[in-house]
């Protein structure tokens, strides 16, 4: 009849293995970098979808007339 502490191994194992298994599931490693990338491709799509519709709109031009316009009369 096994003893105790040898019916105890197998599960053991498992229980090993299951918890490295989950480790490596979880590791978050790099998960920062991937983030960072994702938010500066969104902040370059937003900027350029920006300065599109400035320069296609003539917005852009206006605005710097009237900052012109306005040091002008300063001057």
């Amino acid at each position: 009849m096994p003893t105790d502490k040898e019916s105890d191994k197998p599960m053991l194992f498992l229980m090993v293995r299951m918890h490295r298994l989950r480790n490596r599931l979880v590791d978050e490693r790099g998960q920062a970098t991937a983030e960072y990338a994702l938010v500066l491709i969104a902040a370059a799509a937003i900027a350029v979808a920006l300065i599109t519709w400035a320069t296609t709109s003539g917005t852009l031009r206006t605005f710097f007339e009237a900052v012109v316009r306005r040091l002008r009369a300063y001057v």
